[in-house]
């Protein structure tokens, strides 16, 4: 089998080597230019000549950094539309086997109906009614990939035997960011709940997507453990985790996220519940520092 490349962990990996060059780098020249070392290079021509070196190998190196920057941020990206991607997939797929099995119901019902199984007719309507209702009860927005991301949210709770409160108030046909990174700050809150609640007796998660006249809001909400008050803006910080190594960037992802289209994302949380809530404004509003250090690198 052919090893896939991670793109996210070569990336980092450079970041660190090039920070050590540079700071190699930089080491060496003040060794050298120090009086009792080496005196053969004393001297403005060699300590010019020191400079130089190091100057072009930290600038190297530098660049080096910024593009392995944009290279991390670039597979994030991929991976949040790898992941949309499938839900839609799955969510499409869903919906042609209901459309494909709907005739083939509806005939199953008719000869009850003829044979005068009326009892059991009824029994087949309202198994075929669940199933449809599991589908169709996620698909509340007119976004596809919002749509498609709590079906497979939903479901996957389910599965954990985890009881879910789904709640839509809104369209959310206008987001002011790309849907797929809506749905990557999302799945993100809500794979944390979910882990949150292992363990936890009649586990539940509340799912709340609503929208006013100036902006959209969203909410999610689990029975589990307090964070405690003095760990909840820390947990916002990239790289704080307590799920082991590698952990701990969702948060930080999905709240620059929210800010960097001018929204926020903050948490509360108590002995009954912790829940996570979300605004955008209508318009995207991004801090001019903000576009100016995007920019830069």
């Amino acid at each position: 089998m052919k090893p896939q490349l991670n793109l996210n962990k070569a990336a980092l990996y450079s970041i660190v080597i090039n920070a050590l060059q540079i700071v190699a780098a930089v080491a060496l020249a003040v060794l050298i230019l120090m009086e009792d070392y080496n005196p053969s290079l004393r001297g403005p021509v060699g300590n010019i000549i020191v400079i130089t070196l190091a100057t072009v190998v930290s600038w190297g190196a530098f660049m080096d950094i910024r593009e392995a920057v944009r290279a991390r941020k670039m597979g994030f990206k991929l991976q949040g539309l790898d992941e949309t991607v499938s839900q839609m997939t799955d969510l499409n797929h869903a919906l042609r086997a209901q459309r494909h099995d709907f005739l083939n119901h509806l005939q199953v019902v008719y000869s009850l109906i003829e044979m005068g199984e009326y009892s059991e007719a009824n029994r087949y309507i309202a198994q075929v009614y669940g199933d449809i209702q599991q589908v169709s009860r996620t698909l509340k927005t007119a976004c596809a990939p919002v749509n498609a991301l709590l079906r497979a949210k939903v479901g996957e709770a389910e599965q954990k035997g985890v009881k879910v409160d789904l709640s839509v108030h809104a369209a959310w046909d206008s987001l002011p960011l790309p849907a797929w990174e809506m749905c990557r700050v999302i799945s993100n809150l809500i794979d944390n709940a979910l882990d949150a609640l292992n363990g936890v007796e009649n586990p539940t998660l509340y799912l709340e997507l609503a929208e006013d006249v100036k902006g959209f809001s969203f909410t999610v909400k689990n029975n589990g453990p307090a964070i405690p008050p003095e760990k909840q803006s820390a947990i916002f910080e990239a790289g704080v985790s307590g799920k082991g190594e590698g952990r701990g960037m969702g948060l930080f992802i999905a709240r620059e996220t929210m800010r960097q289209a001018g929204g926020d994302l903050t948490v509360e949380s108590s002995d009954a519940f912790t829940a996570f809530h979300g605004r955008l404004p209508r318009s995207v509003k991004k801090n001019e520092d903000r576009k100016d250090q995007d920019h830069a690198l």
